[in-house]
């Protein structure tokens, strides 16, 4: 089911389907809620699946020139209230991650754990910013060629070919986001602060999807910050890039299905 959430003067869009415990799933850069269509199908029967169009993307309005993280899980959150849901698991692809990682730091007590999807907790170093602020160049003289070259960059090379319908598919619904709401989000990114503390600390359940041939995440600095948490797992997985929804489907939803149901099991009362 579609809905809208009146939120600061604007709408923000979401489905939700399926009963059970809560699981939010907060799509990447540039596209939105629909990357998680096969995801919801699988997950419903078990999990009352929310996915979230973040603020710019998808049906959701465009808020400000910059959105950051943090107002991104300010909006996860106002859904989740809107729901009368106390508690959720998130499951964050990407910029998805980050909000997750900024929703656990502000809102820890209405999270029951947290999914990093081919995400990690670290700032932009400088030369990451810096190309941050090279694609904003690329954003404003056409986003449409943009999301063109940069959707095929995400998978993993061996899979260009087999999966080429389903990048197909990603273009267009990167089409559909605007040059506004991609600034907005890449002006977030950049702005990020680092989580490495955060997962130190972290008291619920955390899992790491991670793709040996992610381009965008340094395995080595993942296996560290898998490390961190004090209840972590993880899958990682050879041939997949950086969209394991598409690349590995059938290797990764079990695998966060199964630590969904876990973690509700464990936090169930006795």
């Amino acid at each position: 089911m579609e809905k809208y959430l009146a939120w600061k003067g604007k709408n923000i869009n979401y489905t939700v389907q399926g009963t059970g415990p809560a699981v939010v799933l907060l799509h990447g850069f540039p596209v939105n809620l629909h990357v998680w269509d096969k995801f919801v199908e699988f997950l419903s029967p078990h999990f009352k699946t929310i996915a979230i169009d973040l603020p710019g993307f998808g049906k959701s309005s465009v808020y400000d020139s910059v959105h950051t993280m943090s107002f991104m899980a300010e909006a996860v959150k106002a859904v989740l209230e809107g729901e009368n849901i106390s508690k959720a698991i998130l499951v964050g692809h990407s910029m998805g991650g980050y909000v997750s990682l900024a929703f656990a730091k502000l809102f820890p007590e209405n999270l029951a754990g947290i999914v990093l999807f081919h995400s990690h907790a670290a700032a932009d170093q400088p030369e990451a910013r810096a190309n941050r602020i090279r694609t904003l160049e690329a954003v404003q003289n056409n986003h449409k060629d943009f999301i063109l070259k940069f959707i095929p960059s995400l998978f993993a090379q061996e899979n260009v070919s087999r999966c080429s319908q389903e990048i197909e598919d990603l273009k267009q619904l990167g089409y559909q986001s605007s040059a506004e709401a991609i600034i907005a989000a890449l002006r977030g990114m950049a702005e990020r602060e680092d989580f490495h503390e955060l997962l130190k600390t972290i008291d619920v359940p955390v899992f790491f999807v991670v793709g040996k041939e992610d381009p965008r995440a340094s395995l080595p600095e993942l296996a560290h910050q898998m490390s961190l948490p004090k209840n972590c797992e993880g899958i990682i997985l050879g041939n997949v890039g950086h969209t394991g929804y598409i690349e590995a489907p059938e290797k990764i939803f079990p695998a966060i299905e199964s630590f969904c149901e876990r973690t509700y099991q464990e936090n169930s009362p006795a």
